[in-house]
């Protein structure tokens, strides 16, 4: 059976309710969950219960019937046995007009307190309705909103024993990737139907995956502003950048791995050029964080990177690696023995992981550097050129490593120091001559190349004025010079707008992303990239976000 999409509605009033699951119906979702731990109080009210027969009768998806206890994050604060009393009612509904819902959901803490309370709910689930030949099936179910339960597995072992449950679910917030991969394991073993999600930025990944796993139902909001639980993604996420219909258990995993990755237009464009040449792969958000205040992470990234490669059952292919991981990515291949290219090797940094699997187990694993093909191919032919490389990072040794052709590339750093640092590491690994200059010199320098490697006229990031980047000042060489601005958000930077203004050769940031991204998914497929859909996904995204 394929997994379920269900979109939770939190029900306010019986119209908007209604209207909602006709949207969750017209989204592509399978069935609805109706959350009515806001309209039903368990105070005896009719009007309460009628409501919520109304809307099970009126729904035009199957649905789940929830009302979620305080104690486990929902808003239900009444009488345990009130609530009950409705679900009896719910799973008994045979009247004229009245149709039970699919599902009830009650948490196993609730349902194990009392031998009453389990023959009530046991009533409810399995009197067989008289419309439609449908019975209620029971979603026995527990959460926790902080982290993985101590007592996880020994809660598990006691679900299992409840013969009544049609379905069992575990959710808790998941605390690191790692997390991901023992609720597919919970999946792997179930012994019925089973839901296994993790809550959070780091759970995401579980909510993506439940197909390859076999998971019963996935959830999925409306709307951004509909989510019930953290980290839950929309209905058109999951349909649309991740094609959740086309995941299956043969599905090859890839992601980018960072720190934040929630940005990232990886995702959009690997995947939509997976569905492009056919290859049965899915790439997700990897978050890995750092340690306080942004430094260190190698211990974190390692330990996560090498459960991911080695689980037997997720298929893991390869990633994407960004800041601050790529230093950690080449660390980890020359420990682990992997293979390494040269341009990584040379820059001290990869962004490019490939697996090669052979019956679940990785036989050759390999780390490349795409950056640097990327700002070769983009910027064109350098031989004879004086080539201005601005800043003293990542970027910009990955930019000098594939300038090196140039008779002389000159490094502009924040400060004399980090430039003249960056020369002595790079002296000796390039034919250029590499001379370190303060970024303030820039203003009465001549280049015939200009590469920015700062995130200055990002946007959210520095601001133009901090910059001794000095555009006019730039703008008063003469010659044919080509500018090149790594930042792609916006595309059209303050830099590229006043070369162009100047009438020079620009070269966006689009442009390089698309292009290493490009040498990525070959290394992964072994097919050509679609590179034109890469281009234009990531301009209609950036375009659609500047208009909102």
């Amino acid at each position: 059976m394929s997994t379920l999409l269900c979109i939770p509605i939190m029900v306010q009033d019986e119209p908007s309710a209604l209207a909602d699951a006709g949207a969750a119906k017209g989204a592509g979702a399978d069935l609805v969950e109706f959350r009515i731990d806001d309209v039903f109080s368990g105070s005896g009210d009719e009007r309460e219960e009628k409501l919520v027969l109304r809307l099970c009768a009126q729904s035009p998806l199957p649905c789940i019937v929830t009302c979620r206890a305080a104690a486990e994050g929902g808003n239900y604060d009444g009488d345990d046995m009130a609530r009950v009393s409705l679900y009896e009612r719910l799973g008994t509904a045979s009247g004229p007009g009245e149709l039970p819902p699919r599902y009830l959901d009650i948490e196993h803490a609730a349902y194990s307190r009392s031998a009453n309370l389990r023959q009530k709910i046991n009533l409810a689930v399995d009197h067989p309705a008289q419309v439609r030949d449908l019975r209620t099936g029971l979603i026995l179910s527990m959460h926790d909103f902080q982290a993985r339960p101590a007592d996880l597995t020994r809660r598990l072992i006691a679900m299992r024993g409840e013969g009544a449950a049609s379905v069992l679910k575990v959710a808790y917030r998941a605390r690191s990737l790692r997390d991901n991969l023992e609720l597919f394991d919970l999946l792997a073993e179930r012994d019925r139907p089973m839901i296994a999600l993790g809550m959070g930025e780091f759970g995401l990944m579980s909510r993506i995956l439940a197909p390859k796993f076999g998971g019963f139902l996935t959830f999925a909001s409306l709307r951004p502003t509909t989510t019930t639980a953290p980290g839950q993604p929309t209905v058109a996420e999951l349909l649309d950048l991740y094609r959740f219909r086309s995941i299956g258990p043969a599905t090859k995993v890839y992601g980018v791995v960072g720190w934040p990755v929630g940005h990232s237009m990886s995702p959009l464009i690997h995947n939509a050029g997976f569905g492009k040449v056919g290859h049965d792969g899915v790439y997700v958000p990897l978050p890995i964080p750092t340690g306080e205040g942004g430094a260190g992470g190698y211990e974190s990234f390692k330990a996560t990177m090498l459960e991911l490669v080695h689980h037997p059952r997720l298929d893991f292919s390869g990633c994407s690696v960004t800041l601050p991981h790529k230093e950690h990515l080449v660390r980890l291949a020359e420990e682990s023995g992997w293979e390494l290219d040269d341009v990584a090797r040379a820059v001290g940094a990869g962004n490019t992981l490939i697996v090669e699997r052979a019956a679940g187990c990785p036989i050759k694993l390999s780390v490349q550097n795409t950056d640097v093909h990327a700002l070769r191919d983009a910027i064109g032919p350098v031989s004879g050129l004086r080539v201005g490389v601005i800043g003293a990072g990542g970027v910009a040794r990955a930019a000098i490593i594939a300038m090196g052709a140039a008779i002389t590339v000159a490094i502009y750093g924040r400060t004399l120091a980090k430039a003249e640092a960056l020369v002595r590491e790079l002296e000796g690994r390039v034919r250029a001559r590499l001379i370190a200059r303060e970024l303030a010199m820039a203003a009465g320098d001549f280049c015939d190349r200009w590469v920015n490697c700062t995130p200055v006229g990002m946007t959210g990031g520095p601001a133009v004025g901090e910059s001794a980047i000095a555009i006019d000042a730039l703008m008063g060489a003469e010659g044919e010079v080509t500018v090149l601005d790594t930042v792609y958000n916006p595309v059209e930077t303050p830099l590229l707008k006043a070369a162009r203004a100047r009438g020079w050769k620009t070269v966006d940031g689009v442009e390089m992303f698309v292009r290493q991204a490009a040498a990525q998914f070959e290394a992964w497929t072994g097919k050509e990239a679609p590179i034109r859909l890469f281009d234009w996904k990531v301009r209609e995204h950036l375009a659609r976000d500047r208009s909102a």
